[in-house]
C-alpha cells in the first residue's frame, strides 16, 4: 500500500515538482556549469547499494564542503530543492517519501546491529530523524529516531512526517551540523 501511495503522490504533484526541478536544474548551470546533478551510491532496504541523484550545491574540485558549496548551493540546501531528483528515485523504486535517509555506503561496517535495522525499510526523501533535527542531531539520536520509525511506521505517521518536512523546510533548520557547512562523518563512534 505504501509503495502504491508513492507512486500516486510523485505523479500527482508531478506538475509542481517537474516545473521547480527544471528551473532549479537551469539555474545550477548557469550558476556551476555542468554536471547538473549529483551522483552518489547509497545504502537502500536490505542493505542493497544503489545510486540516489541530487541537484548539485558544491564546486567540483579540492577543499572542504565549505569552501566548496555556492552560494546558490546552499540555497537549494536550505530548502531542499536539491533533493528533488530523488522523486525519480522513489519512482524507480529505490526511496520511499517517507523512512530513514539513505547514507553512503562507507558506513555500512560501522552500524551496530541496532543501527543497521534502518536498512529493514526503504529509505526515504524525508524522515522521522529529519523532522527531528535533521543534521543539526547526533549520529546516535538520529539513529534511535530511525530505529524508533522502523518500529512504530504507520501510513498516518508518514502523514504527520510529511506535514512536519513543510514547516521543517520553510524554518531552514538544521540544513547543517553546528560547525559544518554540511554535516560531520560518521565514524561508528558513540556520541552524546
Amino acid at each position: 500500500m505504501k509503495r502504491l501511495i508513492d507512486i500516486l503522490v510523485v505523479i500527482a504533484l508531478a506538475p509542481v515538482w517537474l516545473p521547480v526541478l527544471a528551473l532549479s536544474a537551469i539555474c545550477v548551470l548557469v550558476a556551476m556549469g555542468r554536471p547538473i546533478f549529483f551522483r552518489q551510491v547509497r545504502v537502500g532496504r536490505g542493505g542493497k547499494p544503489f545510486t540516489i541523484f541530487k541537484l548539485r550545491t558544491m564546486r567540483i574540485g579540492d577543499g572542504s564542503d565549505a569552501e566548496r558549496i555556492t552560494p546558490f548551493g546552499a540555497f537549494l540546501r536550505k530548502t531542499s530543492l536539491d533533493e528533488l531528483p530523488q522523486l525519480f528515485n522513489v519512482l524507480r523504486g529505490d526511496m520511499s517519501l517517507v523512512g530513514p535517509r539513505p547514507l553512503p555506503t562507507a558506513y555500512l561496517p560501522l552500524y551496530s546491529k541496532e543501527q543497521a535495522r534502518r536498512h529493514e525499510l526503504r529509505p526515504g526523501i524525508t524522515g522521522w530523524a529529519q523532522v527531528n533535527g535533521r543534521n543539526g542531531i547526533s549520529w546516535k539520536r538520529r539513529f534511535e529516531l530511525d530505529v524508533w520509525y522502523v518500529d512504530h511506521r504507520s501510513l498516518l505517521l508518514d502523514a504527520r512526517i510529511a506535514l512536519m518536512t513543510v514547516a521543517a523546510v520553510f524554518t531552514g533548520r538544521g540544513v547543517s551540523a553546528e560547525g559544518e557547512a554540511t554535516v560531520r562523518p560518521f565514524t561508528g563512534e558513540e556520541e552524546s
